[in-house]
């Protein structure tokens, strides 16, 4: 109802910029996030430290994870999780171009920052199988318990997590 009640000249407007939106963007060549250029702003940025490597499911992903600004290396995104229930193994993922990458131009550590569901599981444990006998260090995100959460409401397996990856408290 509310684009109904728009003036038709924002329709247009509107309509031209979805058709764009299908037709200016591309993957970029390094990282495979979307971009309107052949190479992501984040990967053209040479202040970046070229040592770090975030592998994340989608573009969602670099957003949240760039909102936080906590992390200044760059980026590979699969384009989804290995999901065989769904047909999705590793070769519909940027699985081999991510092992390519790190093979031409070798990093300190890769970030592995997938969803804590089965299929992140999966994909982590896949990936950590492939990128093992290239000698880079490899590390997830922390999994837990959300702040503000109330323990009797977590579930066993986040709980479960949140004792593995517990951390040394400073006073």
């Amino acid at each position: 109802m509310f684009l109904i009640k728009r003036p038709k000249e924002e329709i247009d407007q509107m309509a031209e910029a979805l058709k764009k939106l299908k037709t200016d963007l591309k993957k970029c060549k390094i990282c495979c996030n979307v971009s309107d250029t052949e190479v992501c702003e984040i990967c053209n940025n040479k202040s970046r430290n070229e040592n770090l490597l975030c592998i994340v499911e989608d573009m969602q992903d670099v957003i949240a994870i760039e909102s936080t600004a906590q992390f200044n290396g760059y980026y590979h995104v699969l384009g989804g999780l290995i999901s065989p229930i769904d047909g999705i193994g590793p070769n519909s993922l940027s699985i081999q171009h991510l092992i390519e990458r790190v093979t031409e131009k070798p990093v300190q550590e890769i970030i592995i920052a997938l969803n804590a569901t089965i299929e992140g599981d999966t994909t982590t444990f896949y990936i950590g199988r492939k990128i093992k006998p290239l000698n880079i260090a490899i590390t997830t995100i922390s999994k837990g318990i959300s702040v503000g959460s109330e323990l009797e409401y977590t579930d066993e397996i986040t709980l479960g997590r949140s004792f593995m990856g517990r951390i040394p408290y400073e006073v």
